[in-house]
């Protein structure tokens, strides 16, 4: 097969005289994309990369119609936009040409986390209570205050629309309306995007990543109170990955940070499998193929979970990734496929595999 690898690289992106230091956090390097094209052609495929934009000099559009690829591996973040990470997809499409990994719907409602939580509770799946911030002096929602008008717990404050965790650091937990008002100010202005606030959860987070495709009539509607139920035999579970947050310095305030995946990415601690007893896994595991499912995920994905040690451990889930990070190395879902004796190699070819199979490609010759 001739396989296209389409990304977005942090030396590609473009730059602008004040633009914040985490601007590009979540583009790829060109270590990832090397590492995807050797995986491919170590098992037999022609692959090649080519930068996920239609400007010049890059020219998406008319390289893709040179290359005439079967298929594209695509891993493009985007931009700029909303749906930015739906908008390479969204031309393949376009293009008539069949890509690995979730399609635009899913991309573009994964990216909006306020959006996401919306189908989780519709679906009666557990995530933190929130509400959504265009500016800072909006009123408070009764049901995150109490009768004098205090914060009833705290919150987590956080960007709409990104990824990496950007925004994510010890000033995210506020403990009052003030300190709620003075972070929404801060992200709205560095982030120019509407500011989410959900209940914190104090706990452990770990997070899960799967690989398949749900049948169709799999599509059923499932809650965590179905933790009893079997598990989707199309879906294969990576060992779930525990961020070791004790081994990291108090400022990162027990946190998944973005300084933590950005800037301390080669001494990044976790436990994977990460211990938990069987019944909290199955549970886990359930939950996140719920996700996967309500989502509208393809192929690959990871779901990440907050545990409430103060309700025993009960899984809040925090987000889903259908484009998760494939860094070999560091990246979770990487972690997760070695912890479960899956080369890298397999990985990627496993993906691509789905893909193949779920658009029924042939190659093109």
């Amino acid at each position: 097969m001739r396989i296209a690898v389409l990304a977005n690289l942090k030396d590609n992106a473009p730059t602008w005289e004040g633009m914040s230091s985490d601007q590009w956090d979540d583009l790829d390097s060109s270590k990832t994309t090397h590492a995807i094209c050797d995986a491919l052609t170590a098992s037999g495929h022609e692959a090649e990369f080519f930068e996920a934009s239609i400007h010049p000099p890059h020219n998406l559009v008319q390289k893709l119609t040179d290359y005439r690829p079967d298929l594209c591996f695509n891993i493009a973040e985007g931009h700029y936009g909303d749906g930015r990470e739906a908008q390479i997809p969204s031309i393949l499409e376009m293009l008539r040409i069949p890509y690995t990994g979730s399609k635009v719907m899913t991309l573009a409602l994964a990216l909006d986390k306020p959006m996401t939580k919306r189908v989780l509770y519709y679906h009666g799946l557990p995530t933190p209570e929130f509400q959504v911030f265009e500016m800072p002096d909006e009123p408070v929602d009764d049901d995150l205050l109490k009768a004098n008008g205090d914060l009833k717990f705290p919150l987590f404050v956080k960007p709409s629309r990104e990824g990496t965790s950007v925004g994510v650091s010890a000033e995210s937990i506020v403990t009052t309306v003030e300190q709620l008002r003075d972070q929404i100010g801060k992200q709205g202005k560095r982030y120019n995007q509407p500011i989410m606030a959900e209940h914190y959860i104090k706990g452990r987070e770990v997070t899960i990543g799967m690989v398949g495709n749900l049948k169709p009539n799999a599509a059923r509607r499932i809650s965590d109170r179905t933790a009893p139920n079997a598990l989707p035999s199309e879906l294969t579970f990576f060992p779930p990955l525990e961020v070791d947050t004790g081994r990291y310095d108090s400022s990162e305030a027990g946190l998944y940070t973005n300084r933590m995946k950005v800037e301390l990415a080669d001494e990044f601690y976790y436990f994977c499998p990460a211990s938990l007893e069987e019944s909290a896994l199955h549970q886990l595991n359930l939950l996140a193929a719920a996700v996967f499912r309500v989502t509208g995920c393809k192929d690959v994905g990871r779901v990440d979970f907050r545990l409430d040690e103060d309700q025993g451990n009960k899984p809040y889930i925090l987000e889903v990734n259908p484009l998760p990070g494939l860094n070999p190395g560091y990246s979770d879902l990487c972690l997760e496929a070695q912890a479960a004796g899956w080369p890298y190699e397999k990985l990627i070819n496993t993906i691509v595999d789905l893909a193949l199979a779920r658009e029924g490609v042939t190659s093109l010759g």
